[in-house]
């Protein structure tokens, strides 16, 4: 497979195995991300916590997760991938168990950010490792893929199995998940990201050339606006619900059948793998992305809903593998990868607050919904924008 500069992408040691670490790691990483209903409410019923204070410990966590791409800048191209994935899968696995024993706000705030710059640092491995796969398309494809599998599982059965336990029994689960996965680092080349590096400094004047600073500023900005857009939606999609008289149950029961299709269009991305018809599939997904937040206005029905949340879910599920690829045709050294991991953990935070202040100044989600879709349409533009022809 050719990069933009016709030179061959270099592999990352036994790909099968970096496939198999991706999947992995992925999956159980955004366990935090998926389960926050669950954890929130178990919260609440065992530390009497406010709303603002669940709030903002999930805030914390996923900041802190952002955060974590801050030092990789200074030791990414430097370590062992695989000790440092061991390292902070045990952070992560400690962290996990300890945040089931403390009885503080406070403590538990500081270990779970602690766990979540440990998730974080492996989720820079994991992006910089899929941009320098045989097939970038194929690896971010199942980063999300993953993600959403754990998703689908999560939201079938934790309601049920932890309805009578306390919170310290869903962060031992995590705990242990996490365990599990220490022995997929050793499938990894330990020194795959730093010899990339190395392979690609001859040719860094050029790629410097070819792809100069401002369209990687347009590729994070194209990640950073498609996630407010995707995050200030979905944060609110039951409460845009909940306004069009929907009921509790109907509401959920749409949600959970989104994340289907939401699996679909990922295994579909991953299926496909890169591909020259990329600016095709990135336009269809964002103009479908876009029609589904459109379909919530003036919502007046369950098959409204209904439509507009699997196709929200299958564009945006399909358009971030392809977002993320392009991203890495762009990469000479892995530090774009690296700076993408705070670009979506920044979009990720900034949406939901940015939704609610909207919401509350104007009373209703009109602002919230056309705000969206300037997102949607900002990312999509930048995202056309630094697409090349291959060679």
């Amino acid at each position: 497979m050719t990069t933009a500069l016709g030179s061959v992408r270099p592999k990352t040691g036994n790909e099968r195995g970096t496939y198999i670490y991706i999947g992995v790691y992925s999956a159980v990483l955004y366990m935090v991300l998926l389960i926050a209903p669950v954890i929130t409410s178990k919260l609440v019923e065992q530390f009497g916590l406010s709303a603002t204070q669940v709030g903002g410990l999930l805030s914390l966590e996923l900041g802190a997760f952002s955060l974590a791409t801050v030092p990789a800048y200074l030791w990414l191209r430097r370590v062992n991938l695989v000790t440092a994935t061991q390292v902070f899968t045990i952070i992560a696995v400690l962290g996990n168990i300890i945040s089931g024993l403390v009885d503080s706000y406070v403590l538990l705030v500081i270990c779970r950010v602690i766990t979540s710059l440990a998730a974080g640092s492996i989720t820079v491995i994991i992006l910089g490792l899929s941009g320098k796969a045989a097939n970038p398309g194929r690896a971010y494809g199942l980063f999300v893929a993953a993600q959403l599998v754990m998703g689908a599982v999560i939201l079938a059965l934790f309601p049920s199995i932890f309805a009578t336990l306390n919170v310290s029994a869903i962060y031992w689960t995590m705990a242990g998940l996490a365990a599990l996965c220490i022995p997929a680092a050793k499938q990894i080349n330990p020194d795959a990201l730093r010899a990339s590096s190395e392979t690609k400094a001859v040719a860094s004047t050029a790629q410097t050339r070819q792809f100069p600073l401002f369209l990687a500023v347009l590729g994070l900005a194209a990640v950073f606006f498609f996630y407010v857009g995707l995050s200030s939606v979905w944060s609110f999609m039951g409460q845009i619900a909940a306004n069009a008289n929907l009921d509790l149950g109907t509401t959920s029961l749409i949600l959970s059948l989104a994340t289907l299709p939401g699996i679909a269009s990922s295994v579909l991305a991953t299926w496909l793998g890169d591909s020259p018809w990329r600016r095709a599939f990135l336009i269809g997904g964002y103009l479908a992305m876009t029609a589904s937040i459109a379909l919530l206005f003036g919502l007046t029905g369950a098959l409204q809903f209904a439509l507009a949340a699997v196709v929200f879910k299958f564009a945006w599920t399909f358009i971030l593998p392809y977002l993320l690829t392009s991203i890495s045709d762009l990469d000479s050294n892995g530090q774009l990868m690296n700076s993408t991991n705070l670009m979506i953990g920044s979009g990720f935070a900034l949406g939901p607050a940015l939704g609610g202040v909207l919401i509350e100044s104007s009373g209703g989600f009109d602002a919230l919904l056309w705000t969206a879709c300037a997102g949607v349409v900002i990312s999509m533009i930048f995202a056309v924008s630094i697409q090349r022809r291959k060679v």
